[in-house]
Formats: structure tokens, C-alpha cells, sequence
């Protein structure tokens, strides 16, 4: 890989099954020879598994999928997620690169995979990349017995293609790419969806021009993938040729402009009736005011979205635009009650209940009619201030409504959750 030209060296380091990983690390066991899933086997066998070992997927189980999708004959261990666990390996695993990177040259892409910059650290220690990205890789493993993956490039984007589509086809689970490298082996793979940043919208688009591969993207007239993408036909052009502009500075130093909108969603533990269903909404709206409140923001439109039982169904869903802009729950969850009463089937059992605020604006942005009652308003604020503080302080179940507490209710342990799944393996 060395030139005479300096070039740029970047790894993306990715954890094998991650999740399903850390549970055999704390079994003692080999995630490469284990069978084990990560899911929540009390809410039905529906469930999605968050990950399953890269031994069960060796033996052609999927990951994301549902625990009845496993053959009945083949024996596998469940282990409920704990999310605190998973990012206290996360965290372990970050103090590794540590050891050896600054964090300016490292770039968290999601809980189980950092991007790093390591050209100034090879001359630094004296080593060539494969062999750097071999130490950080057996280090992770003789500390926490997590098995990874390394993908090296001499841009951002051929270190991610090395990762996801070279790596995985060799034997020490280290693939590198160059431009010439890039031209030559990945010019005509298919298919398309293997490469970083191509969705399926892209793909579809894309054929309607006999175009599959990333060959046909480099040689298509720049005219047409500009009428088609637009400005993101540069960017197309740029990774069909294995070119990447982007610098980890340019990451670091990127600051993104404030959410307009923020969703939640949930999929319930069984199908729910329409009564029931209520206070599933009731619960989401006033944890998305709390948020609202927390973050200092107004919304003045409110979309929900209602799944049912049968997923050949099609779901329901509307919005509605506020008289107001406010974060407080007297008023968002009277006209939220108002749309899901619009929107719903009340024949059909309920399995996915999702919202969303949107047209945030600053607290200070605030509005409201003549009719507005201030008094009832800053009364409402002042409470929660202090629902807030105390919350803060002693954790979101410590201060709860008595909704909260109905049977069907879900607050009570989506407040013990990390993004929706168990924090400790525990109800």
C-alpha cells in the first residue's frame, strides 16, 4: 500500500455480532463456535433478535430476524439484551484506540464500529497497516473476547467498502482497498446494495438506465445522474470511481444545523385494542412533552402513526397542524387524543404506535391564542420544571402518573430501556 505519493490511511474496525458477542464474552463463551441470540423471548416469538452469533449465521440464520424464523431443530442459546453491558464493552473498546489514536483521529460511526485515521500513527510506531490493524484487533480480543473485522482504505469510503464486502471474504477478516484496487475488484460487483451509501430508492433509479453496477455508474453521461440525483450525483460519481473528498477533520468539524422534528416509536408486546391503545398514545405524548420541555423547543404539528396486527393491513396514519406553539401536554395531548380518534380502526388490534413533533422552534418562539389562560400556563410549566428535576435526579420512574400505572401501560419499563430495548436483561 505504500507510494510515493503519502497517502491517506484510514481502518474501519467493526465488531462481529456485536451485541450477541459481549453475551458470550460474559458466558465465557466463543462467539465463532456458539449459538446464540440476543432477544427478548418474553414478549413472544415474533420478537426481533437484535443479533445472532456469527456461528448461527454461518449456519444460514439471518440477523434481525424473528425468533420463530430459527429451525425448530436447532438448539441456541437466548440471552434478554442489556444495553448498559453493550455500551460499557463499547466504551472499553474505544479506551483501546485510545491507547494508540487521538480522539480527533477517530470517528464513532455507530456503537460497534469507528472509523480511525491512523497515516500519522504508522510511521509513529514503525508499522505497516495490516499489521497495526492486526494489534488493535487482538488486543480487543485478548481483553474482551470480542471477535472484529478492519477494513483499510486510503479514503473513508474504500476503508468502509473494504469492510463490508472484502473483509468478510477473508481469513484474517482484513480486507484494504485502493483506487486501482477498486477499479479492478469492485468495478462490476453486484450487487449494488453491498456498497456504503447506495439505498434501494438509488438501485431502482439507477436501472431504469441498465445501470447495476458501479462500472455503469462511471461510465453513464454525468448529464442523466444529475438530472436524476441532482447534487447527489457528485458524490455517486465520486464513489463509483473509488474517490472520497471527505477528511476525518471534515467530520470533526462538521456542526449540524437543530432537529425540526424528533419521532418515537414503539412496537407493542402483544396486539392491543383500541381502548387500551389510548393510553399507550397518552404515555408517548407525555414522555415527547417532557422531551420537548428538556430540549428547550415548540412544536406546532403533530403526525401519528397507528400499526396493526396484521401487517398485510395497511396502517393508519395523519397530522394535524396546532393553533399554537407550545411543548405543554395539556394542549399537545388534547389535540393528540383529537388525531388518533380521527385515525384509528377501532375494529382492528393495535401493534405499533409511533408520533412525531414537528416545525420545532426554540421555547422562546412560543405562541398562543387570545384565549390562552397564562396563569394555567405558567402553573403548567413550573410543574414541570420540577417533574423534571426530579426525574433528573432520581430516574424517570421516580416521579410517575397514575396512567402510568394502568395494566396495559408501558412507560414504567420503556423508562428502564436503552433505544427501546432492556438496559440490563432485566424487567
Amino acid at each position: 500500500m505504500d507510494t510515493k505519493k503519502k497517502e491517506r490511511c484510514y481502518f474501519v474496525i467493526d465488531m462481529k455480532s456485536f451485541f450477541a458477542s459481549v453475551e458470550c464474552s460474559l458466558r465465557g463463551l466463543d462467539p465463532m463456535t456458539t449459538d446464540l441470540v440476543v432477544a427478548d423471548a418474553e414478549r413472544s416469538e415474533t420478537t426481533i433478535c437484535l443479533a445472532v452469533t456469527p456461528s448461527m449465521k454461518a449456519k444460514g440464520v439471518k440477523n434481525r430476524c424473528r425468533l420463530y424464523e430459527i429451525p425448530k431443530d436447532m438448539e441456541y442459546k437466548i440471552a434478554p439484551p442489556q444495553m448498559d453491558m453493550y455500551i460499557k464493552f463499547a466504551s472499553e473498546i474505544y479506551a483501546i484506540y485510545l491507547k494508540y489514536i487521538d480522539k480527533s483521529d477517530i470517528h464513532c460511526y455507530s456503537i460497534d464500529e469507528c472509523f480511525l485515521d491512523v497515516t500519522d500513527y504508522l510511521k509513529i510506531y514503525n508499522m505497516r497497516a495490516k499489521d497495526f490493524a492486526k494489534k488493535l484487533m487482538q488486543e480487543i480480543w485478548d481483553k474482551l473476547k470480542i471477535p472484529s473485522t478492519t477494513g483499510i482504505g486510503t479514503n473513508l469510503f474504500l476503508a468502509k467498502i473494504a469492510l463490508d464486502i472484502t473483509a468478510k471474504h477473508s481469513p484474517d477478516r482484513i480486507g484494504w482497498l485502493t483506487e486501482e484496487k477498486f477499479l479492478k475488484e469492485l468495478w462490476h460487483h453486484k450487487p449494488l446494495s453491498d456498497f456504503w451509501q447506495i439505498s434501494t430508492g438509488t438501485i431502482n433509479r439507477l436501472a431504469k438506465y441498465g445501470i447495476t453496477d458501479m462500472y455503469g455508474i462511471a461510465h453513464c453521461s454525468e448529464d442523466i445522474l444529475y438530472n436524476e440525483f441532482g447534487v447527489n450525483a457528485e458524490l455517486l460519481i465520486d464513489h463509483s470511481w473509488g474517490r472520497e473528498t471527505c477528511l476525518m477533520s471534515d467530520i470533526k468539524n462538521y456542526k449540524p444545523k437543530g432537529s425540526k422534528s424528533f419521532s418515537n416509536s414503539q412496537i407493542l408486546p402483544c396486539a392491543y385494542k383500541y381502548e387500551d391503545s389510548k393510553t399507550i398514545v397518552k404515555e408517548m405524548i407525555q414522555d415527547g412533552c417532557y422531551r420537548l420541555a428538556r430540549e428547550g423547543v415548540v412544536t406546532s404539528h403533530i403526525h401519528l402513526f397507528l400499526g396493526y396486527q396484521d401487517d398485510r393491513e395497511n396502517p393508519t396514519k395523519g397530522g394535524v397542524r396546532l393553533n399554537v406553539s407550545t411543548n405543554l401536554f395539556s394542549i399537545i395531548g388534547k389535540t393528540a387524543d383529537e388525531l388518533f380518534e380521527k385515525i384509528v380502526d377501532k375494529n382492528r388490534m393495535i401493534r405499533q404506535i409511533a408520533y412525531n413533533f414537528s416545525e420545532l422552534q426554540p421555547e422562546g418562539m412560543e405562541q398562543y391564542d387570545l384565549f390562552t389562560d397564562y396563569n394555567a400556563i405558567s402553573k403548567e410549566k413550573k410543574l414541570v420544571k420540577s417533574i423534571l428535576n426530579i426525574q433528573d435526579r432520581y430516574g424517570k420512574n421516580s416521579l410517575l402518573k397514575g396512567l402510568d400505572l394502568n395494566k396495559e401501560a408501558t412507560q414504567r419499563e420503556r423508562n428502564n430501556m436503552i433505544g427501546g430495548h432492556r438496559a440490563n436483561g432485566k424487567n
